[in-house]
């Protein structure tokens, strides 16, 4: 960076100036011990310029820093925003899934109900079947057993009864 070229975006006085009545005020006033020495007023220009020089270095390497650290701000920042939209769309996926396991569930318990109806009408058809199968026919309305040993002649006396 040349020297005397930098200016100040308030006062428009060159920032070696600046540092200098800076560091001639605070030589007015001592600061802690333990400080670096402040550039004294009786150095000569040359050590005055190299020490003003090397300040103004170490401010450029401070502001490329923090700069450095702006730019990783911003990108965590957009890291965080896709983060968020991730977040909100995984919430949307799991709101949905929800609605199909709760279907699913229902269904179930559809089937259930299903399955006890379908054992039933099974057990209806074997019997059907079986009855079908010998030949039998069934009178209603007599009582179990009436009939006796000889279930012929039992139909032959009571069948003219009833006009069958």
């Amino acid at each position: 960076m040349p020297r005397g070229k930098t200016t100040s975006k308030v006062t428009g006085k060159p920032a070696r100036q600046l540092l200098f009545s800076e560091a001639l005020r605070q030589q007015k006033h001592p600061s802690v011990e333990g400080s670096p020495p402040l550039p004294c007023a009786n150095m000569t220009e040359d050590t005055q310029g190299a020490t003003m020089d090397r300040i103004l270095q170490e401010i450029s390497a401070v502001t490329r820093k923090l700069e450095g650290m702006d730019n990783a701000m911003v990108e965590l920042t957009a890291e965080t925003r896709s983060m968020r939209l991730d977040l909100a769309g995984f919430q949307s996926q799991m709101s949905g899934l929800d609605q199909g396991v709760t279907t699913v569930e229902t269904q179930v318990a559809s089937w259930t109900d299903r399955d006890l109806e379908l054992s039933h009408l099974r057990s209806k058809l074997t019997d059907l079947e079986d009855r079908s199968r010998r030949n039998n026919v069934r009178l209603l309305g007599f009582p179990e057993g009436v009939e006796g040993a000889d279930i012929f002649s039992y139909l032959w006396d009571i069948l003219p009864r009833y006009n069958i």
